[in-house]
């Protein structure tokens, strides 16, 4: 296995410093410290330059709160100057290595990988219905909090030898128990974490039709207790090589008879659902947007209509997207676009009519 070093140079450069503010910024023009390395970018960008190469950058204390929304979590956040725009660096740096090393059925925070990706991926091995006719669905129990930081360096050390980047990302893994959810890189780490297992499942075990998104695992197999042997064997794979442990809700069904819940869909052999949480989502949004949207702002509205048509479209759901994106919804978002001189994307909508 390659393993690469002299990366940590690139990382300090100005021009990656540079570009990191820029991507980290994105979505954040109104936070104070994002206007404030606006104000002088070229002092900030010295300033965390010398951290670096002096090695005095220390990571940030987190503010931590509780996110209710979906599942009850801890969210550990860091301020933007300087964590984020360093853990943009170490990405933009590391990012294509260690992408290489995945799987090409690993997804979530890869670039060019996202969650429709992932749907047609799914939708494709579907295809085969003798070949796909069980799915053993399984998630890792508390996995982010529950990411050995040993474990988790030795897998790092696999693919980057550079010490100076090691000392950085060391500082990072042990600033929080387990791997903080919020974190810029903790999706990578995770990503990493669990990389091993991949390759172990689709080169040792033969899957030919496995997926996962994070920690959320869907493998597809043509014979039941082959997927029970299967799920008894990742079990002792996890715990043995990573100290994990599935959670208790995994479950092993016919496909055509429950569809699998995955991705924020359901797939059948023969068609995709909508998440039945995520329509009567959809519904809600659009029922307010009629109501209220001359108190909204014009993105806002926009981007609501725009960001549930995305999910709509890769799924069997044209009469959802007539009932619900019909001409009232359609005219606010051409009355919106007209106010704001906005492009009106509302016109591909209508037009899949």
């Amino acid at each position: 296995m390659k393993r690469y070093g002299y990366l940590y140079p690139a990382i300090c450069s100005t021009q990656n410093i540079q570009l990191a503010h820029k991507n980290a910024r994105k979505g954040k023009l109104h936070y104070k410290e994002v206007q404030m390395v606006d104000e002088n970018p070229a002092r900030h960008f010295r300033a965390i330059q010398e951290m670096l190469r002096n090695k005095t950058f220390q990571n940030s204390e987190y503010t931590v709160f509780v996110s209710t929304k979906g599942k009850r979590r801890e969210i550990f956040k860091l301020p933007y100057y300087p964590d984020r725009i360093v853990h943009h660096c170490i990405m933009q740096v590391t990012g294509p290595i260690w992408t290489r090393s995945m799987i090409a059925d690993t997804f979530s925070c890869i670039k060019n990988r996202g969650i429709h990706k992932a749907a047609d991926r799914v939708r494709a091995a579907l295809r085969d219905k003798p070949g796909t006719r069980y799915c053993l669905k399984c998630d890792v129990k508390q996995f982010y909090p529950s990411i050995d930081h040993d474990v988790l360096k030795a897998i790092i050390r696999r693919k980057i030898k550079d010490p100076e980047l090691l000392w950085l990302l060391d500082a990072i893994i042990d600033s929080a128990p387990g791997v903080p959810i919020g974190n810029y890189l903790s999706q990578q780490f995770g990503n990493l974490y669990l990389t091993g297992m991949d390759h172990w499942l689709k080169e040792e075990k033969r899957c030919k039709y496995y997926f996962r998104y994070c920690d959320d695992m869907v493998v597809l197999h043509r014979d039941k207790e082959r997927l029970g042997e299967l799920r008894e064997e990742m079990q002792d794979y996890l715990g043995a090589k990573l100290k994990l442990r599935l959670k208790e809700n995994w479950q092993i069904f016919p496909v055509d008879s429950r569809g699998i819940d995955f991705l924020g869909y359901r797939f059948f052999h023969d068609y995709i659902l909508l998440r039945k949480g995520i329509a009567i989502k959809f519904k809600r949004r659009m029922r307010y947007i009629k109501n209220h949207w001359r108190h909204m702002r014009s993105i806002e509205v926009v981007s609501a209509v725009m960001s549930y048509y995305g999910w709509l479209q890769y799924a069997n759901s044209l009469n959802l997207i007539k009932r619900h994106i019909d001409d009232d919804i359609v005219g606010i978002v051409t009355e919106v676009c007209k106010r704001r001189n906005m492009k009106n994307p509302i016109l591909r909508v209508v037009g899949c009519r």
